[in-house]
């Protein structure tokens, strides 16, 4: 298996080097390494002459979709392998998903199990990002349970469910995710293998209020996609699964949106639940 890792950044040239670091450290080598400086006003072009192998791309400031984007699109071998600039991988993380990959070759997608370090320490992992694997769609639906920095995908994915949503600002990747898991099987290597550090001001689960209105949009979009696919027994089951997360979800926010008396989302929300009930 040929990989190809895609980094974007912004703003991140310290971390960035902790990240490629792990990226270099790796037992089972990646073919090549592109960086997408998502309009960086650091010293983030001055990666290159920390690291002279990787390929870097400025592009001018997009969002992460973008970024992510735009890497996928340049890359030359067939597997892709995602990091985030601010986490690192542990040195056999694609060695063990090489390996998963080999004994099951027609799986098209796995991730990793993840360790999450606040304020410089280690803290336990919440039961509801609990990893599965295989048939994780149902898993999946409520929250994100896949870090972007665990994922290594076959490109042909990206061919026939499309990239990433550049109109979501946050929640791109639990929508992607979902496009794939409502076609194929996702395969999990259950070790930690990837370090998130989290609390930064920069991280966009820190900057946005809310993170189930940008939910409810992948899954509105998710049931429309659905609705123009040919019915089978499966799909008509998750389906009824996008529905039922849909109706807690709307539930939840027009709650929201009557104890803040917003009277225009009460509207909103209580004309969706009826068109869905």
């Amino acid at each position: 298996m040929d990989i190809s890792v895609v980094i974007p950044t912004y703003n991140r040239y310290k971390v960035l080097q902790r990240a490629l670091a792990s990226v270099y450290a790796q037992t089972y080598k990646p073919k090549e390494v592109i960086i997408i400086d998502d309009g960086s006003t650091d010293k983030t072009p001055q990666i290159t002459k920390d690291f002279p192998n990787i390929t870097y791309i400025y592009q001018k400031n997009a969002g992460v979709s973008s970024a992510r984007n735009m890497g996928i699109k340049y890359v030359k071998y067939e597997w892709i392998a995602f990091l985030d600039s601010d986490d690192e991988w542990h040195k056999d993380k694609l060695k063990e998903q090489l390996n998963l990959h080999k004994k099951s070759n027609e799986l098209l997608m796995s991730y990793t199990d993840e360790k999450w370090i606040r304020d410089a320490k280690e803290v336990k992992v919440a039961k509801k990002y609990a990893k599965v694997s295989q048939d994780i769609f149902a898993s999946s639906l409520s929250h994100c349970i896949i870090a972007p920095s665990a994922a290594l995908m076959h490109k042909s994915i990206f061919e026939s469910i499309g990239f990433f949503d550049e109109s979501l600002e946050v929640c791109e990747d639990y929508d992607l995710w979902l496009r794939v898991a409502i076609k194929h099987k996702i395969g999990l290597v259950d070790k930690k293998l990837i370090t998130k550090y989290g609390g930064a001001n920069d991280q966009l689960s820190m900057k946005f209020w809310g993170m189930d209105r940008f939910r409810v949009v992948a899954l509105e979009k998710l049931l429309r996609e659905s609705n123009q696919e040919e019915v089978t027994s499966t799909l008509y089951d998750k389906k009824e699964m996008i529905k039922s997360e849909l109706l807690k979800k709307y539930t939840l926010l027009l709650k929201g949106a009557v104890k803040h008396d917003k009277i225009q989302d009460i509207k909103i929300y209580e004309k969706k639940i009826s068109e869905l009930v």
